[in-house]
């Protein structure tokens, strides 16, 4: 990539785009592997959903919005369910969290994974059970887990010796025994972005295997005795496509496991490998299904606890993007096409950084589609940008779209349901926009649109 003043997303000078993408054989074309379930296009060519069509959806509740395939949410939670018979299987709620969603995790018989009090305070205002949710954290406040410890929080992922001795402290004296986890740290460099790999040993998470913290750790919670430790758990990441990053992860901790029984006598009941599946969202990525990953993963425990004489101990999987990312696509309207030069044709709609923050933070790569009509221009490769006062503001850097893309028409991102909403934000005051579910031919708001009634009753001035 070239060096350029403005960034590394400008980098790629000129209108060749990624080495792998081409011009498609038909430019309305859907790749499947990118769209929730029941997405197609009606005879019209209009883009469809739960069998609504999206320029209908548009028109009654505006764009940019985020629509959630609520058919295909529940199909990937029973896959994962399914899949992983025998094991727990927590939802990974920082991926996307509202009550509409918790509702849906709950009805499937998942489990819920929350990281702040506001995402405990979602699941608790929900009516999700508290005793199926885990509490992860690298630096949960004493409010926090005094709120896990009320609450009958199943599960609380211990992360570093202040917070043993904080929760430690805290139990003694509300009189309870809360179950806990110990992150470990295992070294592995997962093939994903800087950002998103967590179990190297140079960043904030967990307990380091290699230094003999998560030993030291185990031996410390087990010694005193006021909280129940139940396992280990291990997160190598995000965006993960090869399971052989887990099997070295499993190795490695399992290890952990037989040398705290060989020290103190006891084989833990419980282990978490964490989550980190990919899925597509380009045609170059090839995720696997969740049948293969409990294969594999299952055969890979099993393999480790045969060569260290342990007892298989119940399993636990944190799939979040895997289970939201591919049910939901943002729908946005284009406003301009301006052609530089000869140089890129870039397409810009109503939304942007501030719905979709991932392109300019991890480089992320997108698909998209005009979704209003089909056409019969040639393709042409645009990059599609928001509305926001930034040069990284890059909803997809390069797409074939037909060549007549003008502004009213409709474009869809596919593959936005995990950490879109969830990270966006109020850039340039920007209100953010509406969650949709639609399912069997209804559609229904499940986080409504922000308003500049809401920008300011937050300004007290």
């Amino acid at each position: 990539m070239r060096a350029h003043e403005a960034g590394a997303l400008h980098g790629d000078i000129g209108n060749r785009g990624p080495a792998w993408l081409r011009p498609p054989a038909d430019v309305n074309a859907l790749v499947p592997q990118l769209w929730p379930r029941t997405v197609g296009r009606t005879d019209e060519g209009v883009l469809e959903v739960g069998g609504l069509d999206v320029a209908a959806l548009a028109e009654e509740y505006g764009t940019p919005a985020y629509f959630l395939d609520e058919e295909d949410l529940r199909a990937r939670c029973r896959d994962f369910a399914t899949a992983f018979t025998g094991a727990d299987v927590y939802y990974a709620g920082k991926s996307f969290l509202c009550k509409a969603v918790v509702k849906v995790v709950d009805e499937e018989g998942l489990f819920l994974d929350v990281c702040s009090g506001g995402e405990l305070a979602v699941a608790l205002a929900a009516g999700f059970p508290a005793e199926r949710m885990g509490f992860h954290g690298n630096n949960k406040s004493v409010s926090e887990l005094r709120r896990a410890l009320d609450a009958g929080v199943g599960r609380i992922i211990l992360d570093s010796f202040h917070e043993i001795d904080r929760l430690t402290e805290l139990a003694r004296e509300a009189g309870k025994r809360p179950a806990v986890l110990i992150r470990v740290t295992v070294g592995v460099e997962a093939h994903t972005h800087e950002f998103i790999a967590t179990a190297h040993e140079d960043q904030k998470f967990g307990f380091s295997l290699a230094g003999g913290a998560a030993f030291e750790a185990a031996v410390r919670v087990l010694d005193d005795g006021v909280l129940d430790l139940r396992g280990l758990h291990s997160h190598i990441g995000s965006q993960i496509f090869d399971t052989s990053g887990f099997e070295v992860a499993a190795r490695r901790v399992l290890g952990l496991q037989a040398q705290i029984r060989d020290a103190r006598g006891v084989e833990l009941a419980e282990l978490d490998l964490g989550g980190g599946f990919g899925i597509a969202y380009t045609t170059q990525d090839d995720p696997s299904p969740a049948s293969d990953l409990a294969k594999r993963i299952n055969k890979i425990v099993e393999g480790e606890c045969d060569a260290s004489s342990l007892q298989k101990p119940k399993l636990s999987i944190e799939p979040g993007r895997a289970i939201v990312g591919p049910a939901v696509f943002t729908l946005y309207e284009v406003g301009t096409v301006k052609d530089v030069d000869g140089i890129r044709t870039y397409v810009s709609v109503d939304g942007g950084m501030s719905d979709n923050i991932r392109t300019a933070l991890y480089d992320a790569s997108y698909s998209a589609t005009v979704a209003n009509r089909t056409s019969s221009a040639a393709p042409l490769l645009a990059r599609v940008v928001g509305k926001h006062c930034e040069s990284g503001d890059i909803v997809v850097k390069d797409e074939f779209l037909p060549a007549d893309v003008q502004p009213g028409d409709l474009v869809a991102v596919p593959g936005t349901g995990a950490y879109c909403r969830s990270m966006a934000s109020n850039y340039n005051h920007v209100p953010r926009p509406p969650v949709i579910a639609v399912r069997g031919g209804s559609s229904r708001v499940i986080v409504r649109r922000e308003t500049e009634e809401d920008l300011l009753a937050l300004d007290v001035g």
